[in-house]
């Protein structure tokens, strides 16, 4: 194993010998061991929320928006402190995730649009998340936005690792809730909405709303669980709650109702948001009861996390919730609200329920953790730290990262850094670095640079490395 624990470590972690099994003769025996002392790899499954803030759940501080599902994953398992988004909006953080690369290093630094319909494409022959699982035996299948490869592109999931494809592919279609088709594979599935205009990405305005596109991924995920319980599987969930539809004409935070939030005096907008949360909970609280009825519950592994931090769009307001929870900004920002985000893992046995974990962890560290689980060897040249120490209650084996690094691309390049407890942030390429203690400031109030020269000259010489030159990315000042 590349990082953390060894294989004969890791084997011992999660459950009987194999002499055992072999003792007993069984088919099968809890823990993932299989017959003949073969042990079975771990399900996986992961859901990327869309906009959701780490203040918008009850286990992270949530007051008024119900998500019993999402907390009780958290007392049933680990819920991360200091865990960080690919980036500060959907593209590159979605890159981030398949790539185990960080955004000075992916090939998609943004939200790039490639006409008629799709944003900039992963290339041919790029190493994925889910080809390493793929190559390891596992069904892998992607449910829900995708957002790295429009139709007839190299980027579709189905060509960089993906058995399976249900959802959207490109962003700006993703914003319609009551679509006129979705994408299975690379085929188009109509639904029964109706879409007034004839716009290439997708992205018209429904007229008749019939078929709720979460509502169809979600039962298509459950779906999966069930159809696959025999082999290995990885899930990626990627559902569109609560990302609003902000396309000119729409409703800004659309769902079918508004729940148990219809009668509260709060704007539209507001109530449809909590309603888009308490409607992921709801199905949250689903696929937990699918994996105990399939059996697979002790051999499956659930991570819940978002994108990006809140956003401020359809009429959406992110203090009206306080969704951000304690940080500041939203996304789009490179202070902490628009990159830190939820993450909880629950792993019945495996994954110490109701444990906390520090540990400082983003998105290009999944890579080389699910290619740990499925004993497969991590692709050399990611910035990734396995984070299987941690989950298995092993902190003391746990390997760290120097720094983690962003930058966001928006008329300015805008850089950030987390090298332990400091947090550097800079606004353009030539700008003047700001500096944050998080253990004094996790708001990020009081900006500390001219009292710590040194922290300031560690963090800059770290940028002067941090990053790979991009033709679409260039620095922008």
């Amino acid at each position: 194993m590349k990082h953390g624990l060894n294989r004969r470590d890791f084997l011992k972690s999660i459950g009987a010998s194999a002499a055992a099994v072999s003792v007993l003769g069984c088919t099968s025996l809890p823990g993932g061991i299989a017959a003949g002392g073969k042990r079975r790899q771990p399900n996986i499954i992961f859901v990327l929320a869309d906009d959701l803030g780490y203040g918008d759940l009850g286990c992270y501080g949530q007051k008024r928006i119900k998500t019993p599902n999402i907390n009780r994953m958290a007392t049933e398992g680990m819920r991360f402190t200091d865990h960080y988004a690919g980036s500060t909006v959907c593209a590159p953080s979605r890159c981030s995730l398949m790539t185990g690369l960080h955004t000075g290093h992916t090939y998609v630094r943004g939200n790039r649009e490639i006409k008629p319909m799709g944003q900039l494409p992963l290339p041919q022959g790029t190493v994925t998340l889910p080809k390493v699982l793929k190559q390891a035996g596992y069904k892998t299948a992607l449910i829900g936005k995708w957002g790295l490869g429009g139709p007839d592109s190299d980027g579709t999931p189905n060509k960089q690792g993906f058995d399976y494809f249900f959802g959207y592919l490109c962003q700006r279609h993703a914003h319609n809730y009551y679509p006129e088709f979705l994408f299975r594979n690379d085929q188009r599935v109509p639904l029964r909405n109706k879409v007034a205009g004839d716009r290439p990405d997708g992205a018209g305005v429904a007229t008749e709303k019939v078929d709720y596109s979460y509502d169809l991924m979600a039962a298509d995920a459950l779906k999966f669980v069930q159809e696959n319980k025999a082999t290995p599987f990885f899930l990626c969930l990627t559902i569109t709650i609560p990302h609003a539809n902000n396309e000119a004409g729409k409703k800004g935070m659309e769902v079918p109702d508004h729940g148990i939030y219809a009668d509260e005096n709060w704007p539209e907008p507001q109530k449809g948001h909590a309603a888009m949360i308490s409607r992921l909970d709801r199905d949250m609280g689903r696929l937990m009861q699918t994996l105990k009825d399939t059996g697979l519950e002790e051999n499956t592994l659930v991570l819940f996390t978002s994108d990006n931090g809140p956003h401020r769009e359809g009429g959406a307001d992110p203090d009206f919730f306080n969704s951000n929870g304690p940080l500041r900004g939203i996304k789009r920002d490179l202070y902490e609200g628009g990159i830190r985000v939820p993450l909880i893992a629950r792993w019945p046995g495996k994954v110490e329920a109701g444990s906390e974990s520090d540990h400082i962890s983003a998105f290009w560290d999944f890579l080389s953790t699910f290619a740990e689980l499925a004993d497969a060897e991590a692709p050399s040249g990611t910035d990734g730290i396995s984070m299987v120490p941690t989950l298995l209650g092993r902190s003391d084996k746990q390997k760290r990262h120097e720094a983690l690094y962003w930058e966001f691309h928006q008329r300015r390049t805008n850089q950030a850094v987390r090298m332990g407890p400091w947090k550097g942030v800079r606004f353009g390429a030539s700008g003047k670095l700001q500096l944050f203690d998080l253990r004094m400031d996790l708001g990020e109030t009081t900006d500390v640079a001219d009292r710590h020269p040194d922290i300031v000259a560690k963090i800059e010489q770290y940028l002067a490395t941090a990053r790979t030159d991009s033709q679409f990315w260039p620095l922008k000042p």
